[in-house]
């Protein structure tokens, strides 16, 4: 098969920006909880300007999960959504560090690309309507 600009094959069905494959994605909740004052001691515009550093952030309405507050959303890339990652809800997403965790992630591919550090493992949770019912 030739190659695309992308260096990829012509048989690849993955989506593509300019420079290459589509990468993950970060969706941050903002809004009655989350990126508000009511969680302290975080700065929220800086928080969100450094997950932009590493992947397409969406800002987002409240994602109704405000026990979680901050809430940060890693979405797989297409190659992870081909490996059959889901995407992967971190709540407490509170200090720098936690920050600097998830974009050592995203850089490094994100779900289905690369495991999930242990210490983000802290904060993976289940959203609403995702929960196994018994």
């Amino acid at each position: 098969m030739p190659a695309t600009p992308t260096g990829r094959t012509t048989d690849d069905k993955r989506p593509a920006t300019a420079t290459g494959p589509v990468p993950c994605r970060v969706v941050v909740c903002r809004d009655c909880c989350c990126g508000s004052p009511k969680v302290t001691g975080v700065d929220h515009e800086a928080q969100t300007e450094r997950l932009r550093a590493a992947a397409p952030v969406r800002v987002s309405d409240c994602l109704d999960v405000c026990d979680q507050a901050n809430v940060v959303v890693v979405q797989p890339s297409a190659e992870g959504r081909a490996a059959g990652a889901r995407p992967v809800w971190l709540g407490l997403v509170n200090d720098p560090d936690a920050t600097e965790d998830i974009v050592a992630w995203v850089r490094a591919g994100g779900p289905g690309v690369a495991p999930l550090p242990d210490i983000l493992d802290l904060h993976v949770f289940t959203p609403p309507g995702r929960r196994a019912t018994c």
